[in-house]
This record gives C-alpha cells, sequence and structure tokens, in this order.
C-alpha cells in the first residue's frame, strides 16, 4: 500500500475530537459540582446558563463557590496528566529524530481515545468525577497534547526543506489549529444540547480511531529506519541517556552565540505562552459567571469566534514575513494579545465579550514564529531536539499557568472577576523586554538564518 507524507488530515481530526471534548469537560465539572452544590439536577433554558446575578441571593454566594471549585478541581486535573506527559513528550519526541515522527503522533491519539471511552462511562453511569484523575493520569502516560504538538511540527520540519517557506508552513499548521478548534468549540454546544455528553465523548472516540487507522496504515514517516533500529534493543536507562544526550549537545557543541539565542528564543516562547494559556483558559468560567451567565451555545459561539483569530493571524504572519523580520511579527503579536485581555477584563455584556476578539486578531503570530525561529537556529538532525525541548516546556508552561491562574481566577472572582485578564496583560511585559534586549544587542532575525548554513558548510569541510 502506498503511503503519503501528508500529516495534516492527523492533525485536523485530532484537533477537532480533542476540541469538541475540552469545554464540554469543563462544563460537565461544572454542572456536576452545581448539582452536588444545590443537591439538585442543572436545568439550561435556551437563552442562559442556570445563573443567578442578584448579589444578595444566598444563590448568588453558592454560585461563586461552585465557580471557585470548579476553578480548583480543573488546576487539579491538569497538573495530575501534566508529570506523565512531560516525560513522554521529552523521550518520544527527542527520540523521532533517529525512531521516526508516527509513534508521536499515534500514542496520544491512543490515550486521547482512552480518555473519551472513559468519559463516556462515567456520563452514562454517572460515576464520581474523582475517576477523571485517573483518566488524567493514564492519558498523560501517552504523551497528551504536548507529544503530538512535538511530533507534528518536527514532522512538518522535515518535509519542509525551504528555510524561508519554513515560518509560513509552521503557520498554516497553527492555522489549523486555531480554526479546527473553533469549529469545533462552536459545534460542541449543538451537539451538548443534540445528543448530550456521553454520545458526544462518543463521537470523539471514533474519530480518534480514524486518526489512529491513518497514521498507522497510510502515513508515511519522514525518517527512515536507521541503524539504530536494527541493532539488538536497549535498555530503558541507555534510551533515557541517549535522549537526553541528544538535547544536551544541541546546547553543548553549539557555538555560544547560538546557544544564547536558542535559550533566550526559548525563554521567550515559554513566558509567552503562559500568558496567552492561563488568560485564555477563563474564558469558560467567565462566560459562565454573571454578568454574561452564557449557556452552551454561546459559549461555543466565543469558542468559534477564536477562529476568526487563527485566520487573521495566518494572514498576518504571511503578509508580515514578506516585509519584515520575525521578530517585529512577535511586537505585534504581543501587542494584539494585551488589547485584547484588556478588553475582556471590563467586558460585562455579550457583545462586548464577542468584540474582544478584534483587538486580539493578531494574537497568535507570535507562536508560530517563534517555533519557526527556533527551527531555523539547528541543522536537520537537531529538530527533534529542539521540538522536544518545546514540547516539554508547553507542558511544564502550561501546567503551571493553569494552576496559577486557576487558582488565582478562584480567589479574585468574588470581588474583580477579571483582574486575571489585567495580569494576562501585564506579564506581557516580560517577552516585551527580552525582545527588545535582543534588538538592542543586534542579534535578530538575521542572525537565525545564518548560523545553520555555517554550520552545514563547517560540517561538510570536516567530513571532506
Amino acid at each position: 500500500m502506498r503511503k503519503v507524507l501528508c500529516v495534516e488530515p492527523v492533525i485536523f481530526i485530532y484537533m477537532f475530537a480533542s476540541s469538541l471534548t475540552s469545554p464540554l469537560v469543563q462544563q460537565f465539572i461544572y454542572r456536576r459540582l452545581w448539582e452536588q452544590e444545590y443537591n439538585s439536577t442543572f436545568v439550561s433554558d435556551t437563552n442562559a446558563s442556570h445563573c443567578e446575578q442578584n448579589k444578595s441571593s444566598p444563590a448568588y454566594i453558592k454560585q461563586k463557590e461552585v465557580q471557585e471549585k470548579a476553578s480548583v478541581f480543573n488546576m487539579q486535573l491538569d497538573l495530575t496528566g501534566a508529570v506523565p506527559s512531560l516525560i513522554v513528550a521529552f523521550v518520544i519526541v527527542a527520540n523521532g529524530d533517529r525512531q521516526g515522527r508516527k509513534r508521536s503522533l499515534v500514542l496520544p491519539s491512543m490515550g486521547a481515545l482512552i480518555a473519551d471511552i472513559c468519559l463516556t462511562v462515567i456520563s452514562y453511569y454517572s460515576l464520581s468525577l474523582s475517576i477523571l484523575f485517573a483518566v488524567a493520569f493514564i492519558t498523560g502516560l501517552f504523551g497528551s497534547m504536548a507529544t503530538f504538538l512535538g511530533g507534528g511540527f518536527a514532522f512538518i520540519a522535515d518535509v519542509c526543506h525551504d528555510e524561508k517557506q519554513k515560518t509560513t508552513r509552521i503557520a498554516v499548521v497553527d492555522l489549523i489549529f486555531g480554526v479546527v478548534s473553533g469549529l469545533a468549540g462552536l459545534s460542541s454546544g449543538y451537539f451538548l444540547r443534540g445528543i448530550g455528553f456521553t454520545w458526544t465523548f462518543v463521537t470523539a472516540s471514533l474519530l480518534h480511531v480514524v486518526n489512529i487507522t491513518y497514521i498507522i496504515f497510510f502515513l508515511e514517516d519522514t525518517v527512515g529506519i536507521s541503524q539504530f533500529q536494527h541493532e539488538a534493543p536497549v535498555s530503558c536507562k541507555e534510551l533515557l541517556r541517549e535522549t537526553f544526550s541528544g538535547v544536551y549537545m544541541l546546547f553543548k557543541t553549539a557555538p555560544y552565540k547560538k546557544r544564547i539565542l536558542i535559550i533566550v528564543l526559548l525563554f521567550t516562547f515559554m513566558t509567552y505562552l503562559f500568558t496567552m494559556v492561563g488568560g485564555s483558559s477563563l474564558f469558560t468560567l467567565y462566560e459562565l459567571d454573571e454578568p454574561l451567565c452564557w449557556n452552551e451555545v454561546y459559549i461555543g459561539y466565543g469558542a468559534a469566534a477564536f477562529t476568526s483569530v487563527s485566520l487573521t493571524s495566518f494572514l498576518g504572519v504571511y503578509l508580515f514575513s514578506k516585509c519584515l523580520k520575525d521578530i517585529y511579527i512577535v511586537f505585534i503579536g504581543i501587542f494584539s494579545y494585551i488589547g485584547g485581555m484588556v478588553m475582556a477584563a471590563f467586558a460585562k455584556t455579550t457583545l462586548l465579550m464577542f468584540l474582544v476578539r478584534v483587538p486580539s486578531l493578531l494574537c497568535f503570530m507570535p507562536i508560530p514564529v517563534l517555533r519557526s525561529m527556533l527551527s531555523k537556529v539547528v541543522l536537520t538532525g537537531e529538530q527533534g531536539a529542539v521540538f522536544a525541548c518545546i514540547a516539554c516546556l508547553e507542558v511544564v508552561t502550561g501546567t503551571i499557568s493553569l494552576s496559577v491562574f486557576n487558582i488565582l481566577y478562584a480567589a479574585t472572582v468574588a470581588w474583580f472577576s477579571g483582574f486575571s485578564f489585567l495580569l494576562s496583560a501585564g506579564l506581557c511585559l516580560i517577552p516585551l523586554a527580552v525582545l527588545c534586549w535582543l534588538l538592542c544587542t543586534s542579534w535578530n532575525g538575521e542572525d537565525l538564518a545564518l548560523l545553520v548554513p555555517e554550520e552545514v558548510s563547517s560540517i561538510e569541510s570536516i567530513d571532506s
């Protein structure tokens, strides 16, 4: 059977299934906690969620308690799956340079399938929410989203040989993430209202089955079978040693300037991801609370609104890359995010909450551009190592960010629910300061384009 090098269908299906269930899991937890607090069945009408707006009412106090409990529960759930997924992502993605990229794609898909099956059972039989912690841990053992992202971007880096197109190609993948997430978020409310939690989780499970079949039987690996794979199986200790040595050599053997650039770019990526993940993760809880009091359909509309943000961010990367250096594109994206978060902090009407996406139209640009800048700095055989670092940073940063912002939201929701958004905007000053330092020291985008060719030529001269 002839196989193809088209990874986009894999990314599309995985992201759609994951984005379909992600907001539903938060709403499922919120509803179950609400039912436990009120000792009655959750009722959702056609226009708004069950939301008390009279601050003097005892129901309002209970509603705030449910908000706090849901926020803390989500934080604990994220922490449970973070540690195993961090280790698996680092090992699997870093070894992809020798053992192929497909396992970085198939393992998270299998973990997501197991998770959705468990969610189906929990929903159907109304089992305890504490089982979700075991589900999160098992999903983490399969690598979760971090391994999938690391493997997917390394796959794209392998098939994209033109450095000028690498930024655009990675931006296309991020565009797929955004568009599919928006479509899934839009449809999630209608899925929930039409077929309920259980059958929505079943639908996501079937999508993961299709994805696993495509990866195993139809997707060609970008990395050929190396001599390493023909040798006798190595122990776990030796495998870990070779994994960590690959990442260690990435920094050890690199010239001083390249090493500093990698560290600075990784730090910039990490700090911006921290603010963006933390701030945007609170939107669902913020929209469920008063005075917005959105129901599941409106929440789906809000998630779908980010589709336009993904499209405009991609167009921004595509157009700006023709006339601006990468570092200036990152600047524009960060300022776009700051504007959106400040506006979200004071959004008290449905219209204004939807308009939050207008100043945020370019906020996704820094992520693919920083990935591309890091990919350009390293050699072809180091792509797996650098994307393993990125994947691990995404797990660590995302987990810490979700924990910090959920705790902060739980502590401040009673007196000012928009405080977390303002803090997220303020923390963007850190990556902005780092980028300004890069500009002041003249370590700009041109250095990134020059480092790799110099190293390649030096290696070729040594080999000859």
